[in-house]
């Protein structure tokens, strides 16, 4: 079996966001279970010269834009025995960032025809292709009306994953032939409510459509979760499945991580008492074992439930004798509050705006306590990234969340949730952990099992290689 993986975005090479993470590890798991993966990307400026070195140059073609032909150049890298294919226009893909740009929709309509256009040209057909948001959900639709009867591609799979469901790719219908090449004929394919939607076309034209959690995969079918999209979804729901996310143990593993002070492990978890004490010096923190730190590394934004922190920060201050440290930028409005936090709370708050992995990682390995009260979660790595590290996650239950975390008040699970969008329903919780991490007996044993929770890539591959066997 061999799969071709279309990302806007991969570890090692370049990442903006959560897709990276997956689009860095999943490959890996898949080969190591025997499946032929490999994975196609922008050659982006932000690529680090180092990588650049180690890329192959194989050869150049031009790629159909509507009715240009733009310059595509093929360049060949392998990592930890992934073969990389990146695909290089300076025109598009030199800039500084990934994205947010005028012409993006140009930019990722070369992409998705790149992705097909390559095939012939690296001798090796896929049998499947896995496409990744709205960024490459053109290359199902070019697939289905211009290439799928050739016989350099006939019998291929398409597969389009939704990693968040609120960014589409929508555009206004004008540039359907112009920028596209989708003739009128194929331009229902794209169209919903009177535009462009690159998402909708995907969702049509691929032969399965998944989610990154399975709880992900029935909220969108909900008007609350699917920001416009529950009529096609509904309508679709024959083809959609959802396949929680892992995360890279090697990678993420307090054993071995440099990032962190001293190392340890569920069966040697001495450690974590000295990346506690760092923690809390480092943040300015009154420096006291027995306290709770309760860690928060998200973007500071309104849909990570951070209006409920801010709600009821004063209330969990005054009743809990918890200490808080956030990492995050995003919205003035809770950068300004955390920082009057920090300045309200000297000793129990410490805030670092910004997103410095090295201090996110400190803080997994120093936390006791991980917040997470999102109004939605596609996946989310970052709980099981805690878990890991044996701080304990408190979480709404919502897409992957719930998914990968259940409450340990039945004495089986592996953190503390709560259902509800309420602040005091999030304050309860937070509570109840404060009350476990008391009992120093039982929060030993939480901890462990916390420790000991399989979120590995090795089993979500194997749900990938169920569903890749069930198409061929």
């Amino acid at each position: 079996m061999k799969v071709l993986y279309a990302a806007s975005e991969a570890l090692p090479f370049i990442a903006s966001g959560g897709l990276a993470d997956v689009a860095g590890s999943l490959p890996q798991a898949l080969r190591k279970r025997l499946v032929g993966c490999r994975v196609v990307l922008p050659l982006y400026s932000g690529i680090k010269q180092e990588l650049r070195d180690t890329m192959k140059f194989v050869t150049s073609i031009t790629v159909p834009v509507a009715w240009r032909r733009q310059y595509c150049g093929i360049f060949e890298a392998r990592y930890d025995g992934v073969v990389y294919y990146l695909i290089d226009n300076e025109y598009y893909f030199k800039r500084d960032g990934l994205y947010g740009h005028y012409d993006d929709a140009e930019r990722f309509a070369f992409f998705s025809r790149a992705v097909l256009e390559i095939i012939p040209h690296i001798g090796w057909k896929p049998d499947i292709i896995h496409c990744n948001d709205w960024q490459t959900g053109m290359t199902p639709v070019y697939y289905r009306t211009m290439y799928a009867d050739s016989p350099d591609y006939s019998g291929i799979k398409t597969v389009f994953t939704i990693h968040n469901i609120q960014y589409q790719g929508i555009y206004g219908f004008d540039i359907l032939q112009d920028v596209f090449g989708i003739t009128a004929a194929d331009g229902c394919l794209l169209d919903y409510r009177g535009n462009i939607n690159i998402m909708k076309g995907a969702i049509e034209c691929s032969s399965v459509v998944t989610t990154v959690s399975p709880t992900y995969a029935e909220e969108i079918r909900d008007p609350w979760f699917s920001h416009g999209l529950d009529p096609i979804i509904n309508e679709r729901a024959f083809k959609l499945t959802g396949i929680l996310n892992g995360i890279d143990t090697k990678n993420y593993g307090p054993e071995e991580d440099p990032a962190i002070w001293e190392p340890y492990s569920a069966d040697k978890p001495e450690g974590k008492a000295a990346n506690k004490a760092e923690l809390q010096e480092m943040f300015d923190l009154e420096i006291d074992p027995e306290k709770p730190v309760l860690g928060i590394v998200t973007r500071l934004v309104a849909h990570k439930g951070l209006d409920l922190v801010k709600t009821v920060f004063a209330e969990m201050m005054d009743t809990t004798d918890v200490q808080v440290v956030v990492l995050g930028t995003g919205d003035s409005e809770f950068e300004n509050f955390f920082l009057w936090a920090a300045d309200a709370y000297r000793g129990r708050v410490g805030v670092r705006l910004g997103f410095v992995p090295d201090y996110a990682r400190k803080i997994y390995a120093g936390s006791d306590l991980f917040l997470m009260p999102s109004k939605s979660e596609p996946c989310g790595l970052a709980q099981m990234v805690a878990l890991r590290y044996g701080s304990i996650p408190i979480v709404r239950e919502t897409g992957g969340l719930r998914d990968t975390i259940t409450d340990s008040g039945d004495g089986q699970g592996n953190g503390f949730t709560f259902k509800c969008y309420n602040a005091h329903d999030m304050l309860h919780a937070v509570r109840r952990a404060v009350s476990g991490y008391a009992d120093k007996d039982g929060w030993r044993i939480l901890v462990e099992r916390a420790m000991n929770t399989d979120n590995s890539w090795s089993k979500s591959a194997g749900e990938y290689i169920k569903l890749y066997k069930g198409l061929l």
